[in-house]
């Protein structure tokens, strides 16, 4: 006899194939697959990095400027400070991705799949200063002072502007719909399942007392993340700006002390990276296939070019869309470039390579193994921060899907609990039971979302460069924010 999720899964199974046949169609290319939506995402990446001159590079250090505070005013429209803008978008991409999914590409794609995955990062970072930027130009200002933002927002309002109102409305609505239903999936049950499965492993395994109690992990996340989501972006901004720095510089601190105490190995890795990324040796489909690997999961980790992030960093607190802009260069760069990276570099340091691509571990399992062969206690607190990255996620994405809700069916508060309710009922779901099918369309949608997002992004992109030229002008003659610094 069929269980419900079994059921669940058949009925919606043909509409998920479909869906990804679509979205994660591939061209075969040096013997490796390239999905034609890590394509589209790179190529976006690659294309605003070179027009609007290499600003994840140039602009880094006034994008620190501004994240301390520097240029702030409380004056301006908005609801939460650079920092806070920073650190709740952050919480939305760090995830269990972090670990064990740069576990399973360094598995498949051998060293040389890091360094890729470092360099897709740094040109990632200019996607998203394009679509935060967008983000608070085009955002709503709503009666009660609260700010609505994003892809939607943009594509509606921005559109609009060049007498393409029609389309922007088409695409925006289609844009919310698809994140209402995805954040569902890729920041709720695939949170709520593996923290739980996590939970399970560090508690005992198949013998854990809490084996068959998925419900209840489900119930008490979802009570936890009630607790913070209710308030709206205000409440979930205090909790991250303190939550993401504490397990970002926690699991970074972890890494360095593997990599600190194997210092000696270090240079093997590095030359085992930098080979690698070159000339592997039947890994992966060869250069080409580790190059894919490594580009394909910084994408999937950094959100660039889907959107999702400039949600959170619309609500700002400021008068001048460039300034987040700046922001949220620093976002894939501590996602992927730091995160992903060193995540890589503690796997290849621990591993040599055939034990890598054939140890038999999978995922955060492989992850977990390579930190516990210096420090046997490492599941544990890596589960500790595992759920803790989660857990942020799962705010994040709430505070997504939220907008995305409203920008369907209105702004009002009743309307936004309606959907914190539903959203922490699928957090008790995706702990309870096995929903592949549905995690599966709901991560599919996510990706679809790149499509609508990249195109509005391409059409703005002039207005963009003539906005940062304009700023930049205003940076040389020191008018820039002058009424907003405070030091």
């Amino acid at each position: 006899m069929r269980t419900i999720d079994q059921t669940i899964n058949a009925a919606v199974q043909p509409l998920t194939d479909a869906l990804s046949a679509f979205i994660f169609y591939s061209v075969h290319i040096g013997g490796a697959d390239l999905p034609l939506i890590v394509c589209w995402l790179i190529a976006g990446a690659l294309f605003f990095t070179a027009y609007l001159g290499f600003i994840n590079l140039t602009g880094f250090r006034h994008a620190l400027h501004i994240v301390s505070g520097r240029y702030a005013d409380p004056e301006h429209s908005g609801e939460i400070t650079h920092f806070q803008a920073l650190t709740a978008a952050v919480s939305g991409t760090v995830g269990i991705g972090n670990i064990a999914g740069v576990a399973v590409t360094v598995s498949l794609g051998g060293p040389g799949a890091v360094f890729w995955l470092a360099m897709a990062g740094l040109v990632s970072m200019t996607t998203k200063f394009v679509e935060c930027t967008l983000g608070v130009k085009y955002r709503t200002i709503n009666a009660d002072g609260s700010a609505s933002g994003g892809p939607m927002h943009t594509l509606k309002n921005g559109l609009a502007r060049r007498g393409l109102g029609g389309l922007g409305k088409v695409l925006g609505n289609f844009y919310a719909l698809s994140i209402v239903i995805g954040c569902l999936g890729i920041g709720n049950m695939f949170q709520s399942n593996q923290s739980y499965r996590q939970l399970l492993v560090v508690t005992g395994g198949d013998a854990s007392m809490l084996q068959g109690m998925g419900w209840l992990a489900g119930l008490v996340m979802a009570v936890l993340v009630a607790a913070i989501i209710i308030g709206g972006i205000t409440s979930i901004a205090r909790v991250t700006s303190k939550l993401v720095p504490f397990m970002v510089v926690t699991y970074v601190l972890l890494a360095l002390a593997v990599i600190g105490l194997n210092i000696g190995r270090v240079p093997d890795a590095i030359a085992a990276i930098l080979s690698g990324a070159f000339t592997p040796h039947g890994v992966a489909g060869g250069a080409v296939g580790v190059m894919i690997l490594g580009f394909q999961r910084a994408v999937f980790s950094n959100e660039a070019g889907i959107g999702s992030a400039a949600i959170a960093h619309s609500a700002v607190r400021t008068d001048t869309p460039l300034t987040e802009g700046f922001v949220a260069l620093l976002e894939p760069f501590i996602d992927t470039v730091v995160i992903c990276t060193l995540t890589g570099l503690v796997l290849v340091i621990t591993f040599d390579t055939p034990a890598l691509t054939g140890s038999g571990l999978v995922g955060i399992e492989l992850s977990a193994a390579a930190f516990a062969k210096t420090f046997a206690w490492s599941p544990v607190p890596l589960a500790a921060i595992a759920f803790m990255f989660a857990f942020s996620t799962m705010l994040a994405w709430a505070y997504y899907g939220t907008k995305g809700w409203t920008f369907l069916f209105g702004h009002g508060r009743k309307r936004e609990l309606a959907f914190s309710l539903i959203f922490c009922v699928f957090i008790v779901i995706g702990a309870s039971v096995e929903l592949g099918a549905i995690l599966d369309f709901a991560d599919a949608l996510i990706f679809v979302m790149a499509i609508p997002n990249l195109i509005g992004l391409y059409i703005m992109a002039p207005e963009i460069k003539a906005d940062l030229k304009a700023y930049r002008a205003r940076m040389r003659d020191g008018s820039v924010h002058s009424s907003e610094k405070v030091s």
